[in-house]
């Protein structure tokens, strides 16, 4: 089981820009595929953007295309969230997740992730 802890989240005003990170535990990093998603309430939770093992593949969602930019840093064992042109349907509580399993199977879907940090909220005003 990979420990994961979220941290970067805030209040912020629209237009603006946030970094959340995610912080995982273990050796083996580079060996997980890690996604971020969201959930604003009384929505499901959704796929935001993932990145696999050395980042050399990464995906997002079409809402956040041109806003949002996923990275990580192996040696820190850190993944990142870049959230740039926030917009108050951006508000939600953002959480990490870690795909162990080595194929690309299912990553946009929250089923295929089987470690999750506890959440880091996000607040966007208008």
């Amino acid at each position: 089981q990979v420990q994961l802890i979220e941290s970067g989240g805030g209040l912020v005003q629209a237009g603006g820009s946030l970094r959340l990170s995610c912080a995982a535990s273990g050796r083996t990093f580079s060996d997980y595929i890690m996604g971020w998603f969201r959930q604003a309430t009384g929505k499901e939770r959704e796929f935001v953007a993932v990145i696999a093992w050395t980042g050399g593949f990464k995906a997002n969602a079409d809402s956040v295309k041109g806003r949002f930019t996923i990275s990580r840093d192996n040696a820190k064992n850190t993944v990142y969230l870049q959230m740039n042109s926030l917009e108050p349907e951006d508000t939600a509580v953002y959480y990490c997740a870690a795909k162990t399993s080595k194929n690309l199977v299912g990553i946009t879907t929250t089923g295929a992730y089987g470690s999750w940090g506890q959440g880091t909220q996000v607040t966007v005003s208008s």
